[in-house]
């Protein structure tokens, strides 16, 4: 099978078959050392629409976060990838080793419309964008993209708070007004949240981030003026009782959600710090927090793999003295998953849990794929 070990320039042919649109775009990528194709990889496979691109991917991958090395694609293209809509061909083009919307052998020779060089990216026209195929399963990470789950120390510290309301209310719903007290700089549509249990790094012990319960959104009615210490704000919605010492963060725009799997721009050294419930585990198709954001290298569509922590146990020849002093060994740390980053802060970042053959807990390793 190929083995993508090489940093020779590949082309990317993409074809938007609801478009007719063809292009071709050369660019030099190193690709990761073990991107193989699967022994028993298909010959092509029709999208359908609950596929994803790591679905896609891991039909002809031994690893799904291999996608766009196979298809030749740049930092850039990884940004602002092309789209992949159902009724649409993959085809495993063995004879080049690469993955391609056109048919192996097919072309303008054999009636199909000539090939046009786009730069410095794919577009495609005349496609609804919303039916193109998503990269990771959508509605579990919702949530987590448009609410503050987690909120970092500096913005927890510069969040506005709620100081009083109308009528002297203890509860909060929709339609009340409440007054608010620090700097909107120029935002007037605001989530609520309650600031929640610290997360803690677990390799320094120092506090990266707070847990926060969305509570739900208010609109700015009136800024502060002259004479006047607050702002006048209404509720706009209400999924939780709010109330006094609530904080507030402006809304964040509309996450981008075509993220294309890639190994991040430089090595990443994370730990799991977070699980999505009480329990003690995460499994399958989870959100977990790791103590690794932006500012340690990840981005959106960065692929760690997940380790269990290696074990250190006595060695057993190992004598001693009366029994003491008996000699340790470190056992390596064991791959059993991939974990899919799909949103960054600066220290922190959700992953959504993928590929898993045992249980995900706080300590774990994530790792840049080796």
């Amino acid at each position: 099978m190929k083995n993508f070990s090489t940093g020779a320039a590949r082309s990317l042919v993409i074809r938007a078959a609801a478009a007719g649109v063809f292009a071709v775009l050369a660019m030099p990528v190193q690709a990761a050392v073990d991107c193989a194709f699967r022994p028993n990889a298909p010959d092509q496979h029709v999208v359908v629409k609950r596929d994803t691109l790591w679905d896609i991917s891991g039909t002809f991958l031994e690893h799904p976060w291999c996608w766009p090395q196979v298809w030749g694609m740049n930092r850039d293209e990884i940004r602002n990838p092309h789209w992949i809509y159902p009724g649409q061909i993959v085809y495993f083009d063995r004879a080049h080793g690469r993955l391609t919307l056109n048919k192996p052998g097919a072309g303008a020779d054999a009636g199909q419309p000539p090939l046009v060089r786009l730069s410095p990216q794919v577009r495609t026209e005349g496609v609804d964008a919303n039916n193109a195929v998503p990269a990771i399963p959508s509605g579990v990470i919702e949530p987590f993209l448009t609410q503050p789950l987690v909120v970092e120390p500096q913005a927890l510290a510069a969040a506005p708070r709620i100081v009083a309301a109308a009528e002297d209310r203890l509860y909060l719903g929709e339609g009340d007004r409440i007054y608010v007290r620090g700097a909107l700089d120029g935002a007037s549509s605001f989530q609520v949240f309650r600031p929640g249990k610290e997360l803690r790094d677990p390799d320094t012990n120092q506090v990266v981030a707070h847990e926060a319960t969305y509570i739900g959104t208010a609109r700015l009615v009136k800024a502060a003026g002259p004479g006047t210490d607050v702002h006048t704000f209404v509720v706009t919605r209400s999924d939780k009782e709010m109330g006094v010492g609530d904080r507030l963060l402006p809304v964040p725009p509309t996450p981008v959600r075509n993220y294309v799997p890639h190994a991040p721009a430089r090595a990443v050294a994370a730990r799991v710090m977070a699980l999505p419930t009480e329990s003690n585990f995460a499994s399958q198709n989870q959100v977990v927090t790791v103590n690794r954001g932006t500012l340690d290298g990840l981005d959106v569509g960065s692929v760690l793999q997940l380790y269990h922590l290696g074990q250190t146990v006595t060695d057993p020849e190992s004598k001693g003295f009366l029994g003491f002093g008996k000699a340790k060994l470190k056992l390596p740390d064991e791959q059993y998953g991939d974990l899919f980053i799909f949103r960054v802060f600066d220290h922190v970042a959700y992953g959504l849990v993928m590929r898993t053959t045992g249980p995900v807990q706080i300590g774990d390793v994530a790792r840049s794929p080796e």
